[in-house]
């Protein structure tokens, strides 16, 4: 059932009795305040850029963590980079932060055109990369980049969203709160405070940088204020496994190798042994994982959430998103939501001009305190096309409810229904695992029998029907041999213009020209290059999907070999989305094996025979069953009917991981 819950323990103005919050406003300097408005008109409450960029403090620091991750006898020290206003400083003022922490500032680079940071003779920044410091700095914020645990600058290991990772970023957090040590050099013994900030922190990052914002919030450390997590992983388990089934062919500890520092890699071999050994590629979920469940720790977040994950993002699935915003509801958080149709694309790349300005009063209000409206805005904004995007007041909608759909037998062998009506006890469908094809091929001759898919599909809808939340897919299925792998996968059948998300930019196409925004130095001009939408006119659209070994289907702590023609049933978690099918439309639910590129194959390609009457599929239909009855009312059932020409949908790229 999706969680629509929208009460929030930590509004941070609205909390506090009106008298209060003015007399705060007099006993404490709050930086960057907007100018008065002429003639008693009401103040426009959002910084403004009244502070020299040029004119900037840029520093290092490096903090104790308080953890000896490399094991050399002293705790390691992370590097943090720090750009904050000067005047700021001079006229006592004390500013928030806005910080990003990231293991690629020197491996790989951040945003769409891969910047590193740079430094100057002295060592002192010169680039950071994104735009976060051009636009902020002028308006009253620090901006912190910290190189977690062995990469750049930092000492330690990398150890892959582990108790290293996030404590060298919580460490930074508490260093801000004046909780921590900092130091003027990686080796020395000068003491620096952070006696230029507030101590309200604001942690943003796409990818690995938006995971460990998600890693630092569930330790409840007190001072962050809000996290804005973009394309964020929320249980590295479900990073690298579906319930058992590898999602890559390789561990955590190839991404570790990728991304530490060439000195750490000589002193971590004992940290890669043990995301080797911790990390079985079996699927078996270990104390390794347990340690990287940032879920499980929800209930300890105190900072309110904006959550940007793409629908189409095939590196970090939507079921990151989907199991850390219902976790996040149930408790209560304050949060808010853009839900793309591109892949693992930053926001500010696909609606620039929306983001940014949401962004900012965002860090306003819950860094600096105004009272800009911005946590009473609609929660959710959902592209639904191609730069066309609607407004939610709470996601999932007002009238979301789970409605159990069922296959059953169609008019053609192989070709199914799809409604809310048990099939007959006894009623089945086979397909035999075929690992060269995935969801492209099976959408593609949906109203065909083959072998490799059992499909089972409404008619045409009368009306539009709207899937909002995660969905979950119940199969009871015999196997033929000791493996198997499965799959299973919605998709609307009918023609759109979609975002090209297995395109090379993941939907979006870089064009030559530039925007800057905010202020720019000659190292660091502030401007980016534009980007345009990439379109795609497809004939079907895939837009959520769940894999598993069935192997797991007991224990995803052990997997074990199955009982050739032995019945098992498993669970199929599906990615969260958010999609219309319109009417005129088909829904369609794919079962089958090997998903080619998203899933790696099982040991043996099975022959799996599928209990309709013990298999189900329970989707957030926005208005419930009686939705789908409405939808479907009058519809010919679909069976066998060939079209004319296949379907076109996208096929997929083989995928690696993607800072």
């Amino acid at each position: 059932m999706p969680i629509r819950s929208r009460r929030s323990r930590i509004p941070w103005t609205k909390s506090l009795p009106t008298a209060l919050i003015a007399l705060l406003a007099v006993l404490l300097p709050t930086p960057a305040l907007a100018a008065p408005a002429p003639n008693g008109a009401k103040p426009p409450g959002e910084s403004r850029p009244v502070y020299s960029y040029d004119r900037a403090v840029r520093e290092s620091v490096w903090v104790d963590t308080r953890v000896d991750g490399d094991r050399d006898g002293r705790a390691d020290r992370v590097a943090v980079d720090i750009i904050r206003p000067r005047e700021a400083a001079e006229q006592g003022r004390k500013v928030p932060v806005i910080m990003d922490a990231s293991p690629y500032y020197s491996c790989c680079g951040r945003g769409n055109e891969s910047q590193k940071k740079t430094y100057d003779a002295q060592g002192r920044p010169v680039q950071f990369p994104l735009y976060y410091d051009n636009y902020f700095v002028p308006r009253g914020y620090a901006v912190v980049l910290v190189d977690l645990t062995g990469t750049n600058r930092s000492d330690g290991c990398v150890d892959i969203g582990g108790r290293s990772d996030v404590q060298s970023a919580k460490a930074v957090v508490d260093w801000l709160n004046g909780r921590a040590r900092g130091y003027s050099s990686r080796t020395g013994t000068t003491a620096v405070a952070a006696d230029w900030t507030t101590g309200a922190v604001g942690m943003i990052g796409k990818s690995y940088d938006g995971t460990i914002a998600n890693a630092v919030a569930a330790t409840g450390v007190k001072g962050l204020r809000t996290i804005v997590p973009i394309g964020a992983i929320s249980s590295w388990y479900d990073y690298y496994f579906a319930k058992g089934a590898a999602l890559y062919d390789g561990g955590p500890d190839g991404l570790a190798n990728g991304i530490e520092s060439p000195e750490a890699r000589g002193r971590c071999q004992a940290v890669q042994r043990e995301l080797v050994e911790g990390a079985p590629r079996n699927g078996d979920w270990t104390r390794l994982w347990s340690e990287r469940d940032y879920v499980k720790d929800a209930g300890k977040v105190r900072a309110s959430v904006f959550a940007v994950h793409g629908m189409q993002d095939l590196n970090v699935r939507t079921k990151h998103f989907g199991q850390w915003w219902d976790a996040l509801a149930a408790h209560g958080v304050e949060r808010k939501v853009w839900l793309s149709s591109a892949g693992h694309v930053d926001p500010f790349d696909f609606r620039r001009d929306a983001w940014v300005s949401t962004l900012h009063r965002w860090f306003d209000h819950y860094l600096l305190g105004y009272d800009n409206g911005v946590e009473r805005e609609p929660m959710a904004d959902v592209e639904r096309a191609p730069d066309q995007w609607s407004t939610d007041r709470v996601w999932p909608p007002t009238g979301t409810r789970t409605a159990a759909l069922r296959p059953g037998i169609g008019e053609v062998p192989g070709v199914g229904t799809l409604g809310t009506e048990p099939a007959p006890r006894g009623a089945t469908a086979e397909f035999t695992d075929d690992p060269a094809l995935g969801e492209a091929d099976w959408a593609t001759r949906i109203d065909e029998p083959t072998g490799s898919k059992a499909g089972f599909v409404t008619g045409p809808l009368s009306e539009d029907l709207r899937l909002a939340g995660s969905s979950a897919v119940r199969l009871t299925v015999t196997p033929s041999t000791t493996s198997a792998h499965l799959s299973a996968v919605l998709v609307d059948l009918g023609p759109a213009t979609i975002r090209n998300y297995a395109g090379d930019g993941e939907g979006i196409l870089t064009l030559a020209d530039s925007d800057c925004l905010g202020s720019g130095t000659a190292g660091d001009t502030g401007c980016f290059k534009r980007t345009a939408a990439d379109r795609a006119d497809v004939d079907h659209t895939v837009f959520s999907r769940g894999w598993a070994d069935l192997g797991h289907a007991g224990d995803l702590a052990h997997g074990v070999p199955l009982t050739p023609g032995k019945p098992y049933t498993i669970t199929l978690d599906l990615a969260a989305t958010d999609h219309i099918v319109p009417a005129g439309h088909r829904l369609a639910l794919i079962v089958a094996g090997t998903d080619a590129g998203l899933i790696v194959p099982a040991s043996t390609t099975p022959r799996v025979t599928v209990d309709l009457h013990g298999t189900s599929a329970q989707l957030p239909l926005v208005g419930g069953v009686a939705a789908f009855a409405r939808a479907t009312r009058g519809a010919a059932v679909s069976g066998g009917v060939t079209p004319v020409a296949p379907p076109r949908g996208l096929r997929l790229p083989e995928l690696t991981h993607r800072p």
